[in-house]
């Protein structure tokens, strides 16, 4: 028996969840500055984490905090009901979801702003994920959903989850996309288990073969939609097209109008400054297409931390018979996610595009910056030297050396393409 003096665990119980209802019913009346508080900690976070890279991460680290916290509360709630101790309402568990989740979509939001390429299919995901914002911060909708419509509700819960991981992980673990978009999968097929079981809630016998199934479509849409998905961390800064490259100034230079002839000539060279987190070693492709058919694929090996972005180009000298033709160089994750595209057209009149070498910002909102530093204007960093090419035919370079289709990138110094990776001394 407890002492006189002493209070029974259950009263200290109750003492807690009272104030814990009371504090709820004060923050309510006040829930509306949550997503804009949320989106400021997210746009401090892209910010802070090339400048103050232990407050942006703390920042991320909040957020995942908030999850854990979210993901836990179902257990522990069990958990104390099983020992006879009160749980917080349904009503107060929901709230507190809703503020995780608005959390969740207006903290990522600025890091889908600034890297979303907004010609291509990654528009859709950046506004359904905006479509979701408005929709948590709409209680009516978001609550009739979450009581009527469960397999709805944990299906924008897995999706909120995918999200978290797809941002944060490059943050706070310098791991790449393509590791961070796997690890985001594989937590969206996780919690999407509820969402399912729901869905086939009068399948009794056959309910774990039922999610089974669909299990595996969804894991199929999600990586053929993964070209659709922004790479969080990655943008574009500036692009160029040049028929020559300067590789002690790693700029491109030159002028030519793209005729068939040419380019059958000179070649092309493709340029872009990629922008990535401080910390960020990641492979990416100059993915080369004539009228949407794949022609060419040319790795790169970038480094993040560098305010103009991390130079990288490739150069294309084995064309087909016929390249006239609308082209375009998509610039890929080694995951398969769109950092940014080039486009030209190759044609034997006027309408062939110029290639005048002049590093060019992309549209949108590339770093959310409305003027960002352009490479060239602003150098400052000493750099090591790689020098990569791709495996094709054969063909004469200047400097007698035979190789194919050559990249390099902000490592190079003056080495020529040799057909081999290497690195100067």
């Amino acid at each position: 028996m407890p002492l006189p003096n002493e209070t029974p665990p259950a009263s200290r119980a109750t003492r807690l969840q009272a104030h814990a209802e009371a504090l709820i019913r004060r923050l309510r009346p006040w829930s509306w500055l949550w997503p804009p508080i949320a989106f400021a900690a997210g746009l401090g976070s892209f910010f802070l984490v090339e400048r103050q890279r232990w407050l942006g991460a703390m920042l991320a680290l909040g957020m995942l905090a908030a999850w854990l916290l979210l993901l836990s509360e179902s257990l522990i709630g069990r958990l104390l009901a099983r020992r006879g101790y009160p749980t917080l309402p349904h009503g107060a568990t929901q709230f507190i979801a809703q503020m995780i989740h608005q959390e969740t979509l207006f903290f990522c939001l600025p890091f889908l702003l600034a890297t979303t390429v907004w010609s291509s299919g990654q528009a859709l995901f950046t506004l359904l994920i905006i479509g979701m914002a408005l929709f948590s911060i709409v209680d009516p909708l978001y609550y009739r959903v979450a009581d009527r419509l469960r397999w709805l509700y944990f299906a924008f819960h897995a999706q909120c989850v995918f999200l978290v991981v797809l941002v944060t992980l490059p943050t706070l673990l310098h791991l790449t996309t393509y590791q961070s978009l796997l690890l985001a999968i594989a937590a969206m097929l996780l919690f999407s288990l509820p969402s399912l079981l729901h869905l086939t809630a009068n399948q009794r016998g056959r309910r774990w073969l039922m999610v089974l199934t669909l299990l595996l479509p969804l894991a199929g849409a999600a990586w053929l939609g993964r070209i659709w998905v922004p790479p969080a961390s990655l943008w574009i800064a500036a692009t160029a097209l040049s028929p020559s490259f300067d590789e002690a100034a790693r700029a491109p230079s030159g002028e030519l109008r793209l005729t068939p002839e040419a380019l059958s000539r000179q070649g092309l060279f493709a340029y872009t400054a990629i922008h990535a987190p401080r910390g960020l070693r990641e492979e990416i492709h100059h993915v080369w297409r004539q009228d949407g058919q794949e022609v060419d694929r040319i790795p790169l090996v970038i480094e993040g931390g560098r305010e103009a972005g991390y130079r990288a180009w490739s150069h294309k000298q084995n064309f087909p018979e016929s390249p006239a033709g609308r082209w375009r160089i998509d610039v890929m994750t080694e995951g398969g996610q769109r950092i940014g595209v080039i486009r030209f057209r190759v044609a034997e009149d006027e309408s062939a595009t110029l290639a005048d070498g002049r590093p060019r910002r992309p549209a949108g909102l590339p770093g959310l910056a409305w003027q960002p530093p352009v490479p060239g204007e602003s150098e400052g960093e000493q750099d090591v030297s790689q020098a990569a090419t791709t495996e094709q035919p054969p063909a004469t370079v200047e400097g007698g050396n035979e190789s194919g289709d050559e990249s390099g990138t902000d490592e190079d110094t003056d080495a020529a393409a040799s057909g081999t990776a290497r690195e100067s001394e």
